[in-house]
């Protein structure tokens, strides 16, 4: 069974508003990490588009970015229509998440598929923790939300058959981006 659907969900927090507050946190975060995973994609489809001969994978890299670019959409939409800020790290994270996808494209094919599996990983936990959360008091949130858990799974495992990891000091690369992940989502709940 997989980890992500074991995992004991963040209880409501208690108090006047707070069910309100934890929804903006969710909608701000969920946004900035599709932000993030459209530019990845992004400097990941820049760097494989001028490798001789990887001009498939770039095309790949580039659906994969329209995919992250109709989750992002959605939250656009969502954050307009709930009057929620987006996060104010978003410049941060939109050149970061650029710079991640190019640095590991300019690794190699394999490092590119190993950032895309570590990214999606916590990403899928974090959506399978919101869908818990929010499947009894928004219901619609959480059907979306499982959606868009579905497809970070499907890149991630993708990822995986393409040789995630085979690439090199995979386990040190990989536990660096996940940590990373976990550190942006923290910082986009609050900021």
């Amino acid at each position: 069974m997989n980890r992500a659907t074991t995992s004991r969900p963040t209880p409501p927090r208690p108090g006047r508003g707070a069910t309100a507050a934890r929804l903006a946190e969710i909608l701000r975060v969920d946004h900035a990490g599709e932000l993030a995973a459209v530019q990845i994609y992004r400097g990941q489809q820049a760097v494989m588009g001028v490798a001789p001969g990887r001009e498939a994978l770039a095309e790949r890299f580039g659906r994969m970015a329209a995919e992250e670019g109709e989750h992002l959409a959605r939250f656009e939409t969502l954050l307009k229509d709930r009057r929620v800020r987006p996060t104010l790290m978003a410049p941060v994270w939109r050149l970061a998440g650029f710079g991640l996808g190019a640095a590991t494209a300019l690794m190699g094919e394999k490092a590119a598929h190993a950032c895309t599996e570590a990214v999606e990983t916590v990403i899928g936990e974090h959506y399978a923790h919101q869908v818990a959360e929010l499947e009894s008091r928004e219901p619609e949130l959480a059907a979306q939300l499982a959606a868009f858990r579905d497809d970070e799974l499907a890149h991630r495992d993708a990822a995986v058959e393409d040789g995630a990891r085979e690439a090199p000091a995979y386990g040190l690369l990989s536990a660096v981006i996940q940590a990373g992940c976990r550190a942006a989502i923290r910082i986009s709940e609050k900021l």
